[in-house]
């Protein structure tokens, strides 16, 4: 984060600086501590939630400027309506909108961790500091001016307050190091592409070893000799090598089988000779927000000790249209052994993908694969910008993501596969074309094309999270153009199926 957020746990003690956050419920009631810190400046609050109008309903808010009766700056009373049945993203939605009330210039803050029933449980009032956590990051450090209301000071310190502080704090760690991963995932979609090539995110990948990961990194040579050249392809016209990085956390017995997760890390999509449009193709150094979501989530697992194996890899490619360019008509051999003919070089991304995904079944022999790719605008116009388009050949693990997207609010769709789709992929002149050669069904053939180089003995789905990865909806945890989405999806999904119940 440019700023230094400070955050912690404290006792329900009212403030004597800086903002404080406070929930209310419908008919503005409160919750017994939240009652008593506020007992000096009720009438004050009777009297502004009457001109205001506010009642306490879900969402609103009621802001007050040097509050008679309290020693704070300010004080923030939020709505949450009846307060009950909050699921556990509710909890971290709810941090998010506490923190986005928090003027950016503030440098202290205290959030009462209080519903009006009563104090959170500790657990509770961690899943709101992740919110907190996630509502902070802001990507400014290109910025050189900023607007009187974008001034964010050094340090920052933000309290939660609540009735078990080490108990919260505790809780916490696992929750912060997700939130970090995610903070890494969208750091790494955000930087401009000059900044970020495929050399560089190997270099930023290797910085996991701090945490524990073991990380390989493979050049063109090494590309080259395993037979990649459906990934080299991509790349050749680009004056950036190539790269694919391995990333390993083990955190189980040794010798048991990995969970594996593959990235897309097109660093900049121009779309090859196939060139793409003028018109906002700036967005396209977002093009490797799979590759990024896979290193911020085995930063994750590694940071909160996750009882896993699990391996991530992702190939790093830019496409670019120079001299050398893959040309449409090129006939390339994949590390599988199949050959493509490729019709559309910025279909470029499931080029990569089938090296990698190949590569990964073949060395590591896992128990599942998850691909991550913003691979379609087809998904986007079928899903919008809610959910990722979820393509799988098991139903139990694409249940168990569904579950996962339900819990975290990173909501998954699955969408269908067949050999009717799979028709559209062949070619006349090679073992099948890099796309179906219409508008039709676009991501389908898409993932058909992916699902070729899959081992069916091996439980495998793929996300094409184009319309998730950037440029999405903001929400009350993200104000952010890279989202880091995926991260919190699929480290809840290891967390409740493949550590505790070893499945």
């Amino acid at each position: 984060m440019p700023e230094a957020l400070k955050l912690d746990f404290g006792s329900f003690a009212a403030p004597t600086r800086g903002v404080l956050v406070l929930f209310c419920g419908e008919g503005v009631k409160f919750g017994p501590a939240t009652a008593k810190a506020l007992s000096s400046a009720s009438g004050l609050l009777a009297r502004a939630a009457k001109a205001e109008r506010f009642t306490g309903k879900s969402g609103s808010s009621l802001d007050i400027a040097a509050p008679e009766g309290l020693r704070v700056d300010r004080l923030v009373v939020l709505g949450i309506g009846k307060g009950t049945g909050l699921a556990q993203k509710d909890f971290v939605r709810v941090g998010g909108m506490a923190m986005g009330k928090i003027p950016a210039s503030a440098t202290n803050a205290t959030i009462f961790a209080e519903l009006p029933g009563g104090p959170m449980r500790a657990d509770q009032a961690a899943d709101l500091a992740q919110g907190v956590r996630l509502r902070a990051y802001a990507f400014d450090r290109y910025k050189t001016k900023r607007k009187e209301d974008e001034q964010r000071p050094q340090r920052r310190r933000l309290v939660v307050a609540t009735r078990d502080a080490a108990a919260a704090r505790t809780a916490f760690a696992a929750r912060e190091a997700v939130a970090a991963g995610v903070v890494l995932a969208r750091d790494l979609v955000n930087e401009p592409a000059n900044v970020l090539y495929p050399e560089e995110f190997a270099r930023r990948a290797q910085a996991l070893r701090k945490v524990g990961v073991a990380v390989e990194v493979l050049d063109p040579r090494a590309l080259k000799k395993l037979g990649m050249n459906a990934l080299l392809g991509v790349g050749q016209g680009s004056t950036r090598e190539s790269r694919v990085v391995v990333m390993r956390w083990n955190g189980a017995r040794k010798g048991e089988a990995p969970v594996a997760f593959i990235g897309k890390g097109v660093c900049f999509d121009t779309g090859g000779i196939s060139i793409k449009p003028a018109s906002g193709m700036e967005d396209m150094k977002g093009d490797m927000a799979g590759a990024a979501c896979v290193a911020g989530l085995l930063y994750a697992l590694a940071a909160r000790k996750a009882r896993v194996n699990a391996v991530g890899i992702v190939g790093l490619v830019e496409n670019m249209p120079d001299g050398n360019a893959q040309r449409p008509g090129d006939i390339v051999k994949s590390m599988s052994g199949q050959t493509i003919e490729i019709i559309n070089t910025d279909a470029e991304g499931r080029l990569v993908l089938g090296d990698v995904i190949w590569y990964a079944a073949q060395r590591f022999k896992p128990k599942f694969m998850i691909d991550l790719a913003t691979l379609t605008g087809a998904i986007i116009v079928a899903l919008g910008h809610e959910y990722a388009g979820m393509f799988a050949n098991n139903d139990q693990l694409a249940e168990r993501l569904t579950k996962a997207g339900e819990a975290t609010g990173e909501a998954v769709w699955r969408m269908p596969l067949g050999p009717e789709y799979d028709k559209l992929i062949d070619s006349k002149f090679a073992d099948m074309k890099n796309t179906g050669g219409s508008r039709w069904g676009g991501a389908i053939t898409a993932a058909q094309f992916i699902k070729r180089f899959v081992d069916d003995k091996i439980p495998w789905a793929h996300l094409d999270i184009a319309g998730t990865g950037f440029d999405s909806r903001q929400t009350d945890t993200n104000r952010s153009w890279g989202s880091g989405w995926g991260v919190r999806l699929l480290d809840r999904l290891v967390a409740d199926y493949y550590e505790r119940r070893g499945a």
